[in-house]
This record gives structure tokens, sequence and C-alpha cells, in this order.
């Protein structure tokens, strides 16, 4: 009896490398000398939120570009950053929201179902809740779909769990 092979896709922040990133752009915002004197923070205001304060656009971009490295050295994906619109802020400073996008959208899961179909390899393709369960009777049909997800740039991060 054939046995059925299945993993899920997934859009997942880890939480933890998050907030190592923020403590380690918030290290380097206090030592670094184009900094010295502003008021410019980053702080993670809410489980999904952060929070940008700094004296001007420049010094904004410059936070931000901060944070997107530290990101990118912790593993973490910038397509999980939502930026919000720069506005103003008490004592002349501006503000920005970055609101962490976690999860895969019905309408981003059947665009990646859909993709997965038009492929044509013998496989299962099922939204469930925020994840994508697909199944198949061969794990190499599975390795060619991984291979087919990850080479789209699809505006969102996915991972693959659960392969059984």
């Amino acid at each position: 009896m054939a046995k059925e092979h299945s993993f899920d896709i997934v859009s997942e922040i880890d939480i933890q490398e998050v907030d190592n990133a923020i403590q380690q752009a918030v290290k380097e915002i206090q030592t670094r000398y184009d900094f010295k004197g502003s008021k410019s923070s980053i702080e993670r205001t809410d489980n999904d939120k952060i929070t940008l304060i700094s004296d001007d656009d420049y010094k904004l971009e410059s936070v931000i570009d901060v944070l997107k490295g530290k990101f990118i050295k912790r593993g973490l994906s910038q397509k999980s950053m939502d930026f919000g619109k720069i506005e103003k802020a008490s004592g002349g400073t501006v503000r920005q929201v970055i609101t962490l996008v976690s999860g895969i959208s019905s309408d981003r899961a059947k665009d990646v179902t859909k993709l997965i179909r038009d492929s044509k390899l013998k496989v299962k393709a099922q939204i469930q809740n925020e994840q994508i369960r697909v199944t198949a009777k061969s794990i190499d049909d599975l390795q060619e779909v991984i291979q087919l997800v990850k080479s789209k740039d699809l505006e969102f991060p996915v991972q693959f769990v659960n392969m059984r």
C-alpha cells in the first residue's frame, strides 16, 4: 500500500529573533556617531508591531536600514515587514510603525495552490487556516513543489515544515 507523504507551507516569524534583531539595532544606534544626540529609538509595541521614532525622515531611513541589516543577520525575511506611513510625533520627531506579517492570507494561499496545480505535478494542495498542506505519494514530487515555490518571488516569506 502506497503511503502518502506531506508537508506544510507556512509563513511564520520567530518573535525571539525579532526581539534579538531589535536589541542589536538599538545597541548600534546608541553607539553610532551619526545618531549622537538624536532621539532615535526602536521598540516592539505589540506582538506584531515595531515602532520607530527619529528626529527627521533622513535619520528614520537610517534607523530602518540598521533594522533591516539586523533582520538579515538574524535570518529573518524583510518581506515579513509591512511599513506604515511616516507620521509626525511629539517633540518634532517622526514615527513609523512596522507591522510584522505572519500567516498566509486566503488570497495568497489561493495563488500558491493555483501555482502548484498549474505545475502538473501529482500532488494535492489544501488550504488549512493560514497554511497550505501539500500531499503526494512521492517525496520527489514534494521536493519539486518546494523548489517551485522557492523559485517564485512571492511577496511574503514561506517556510516548509512537518515533512512526513
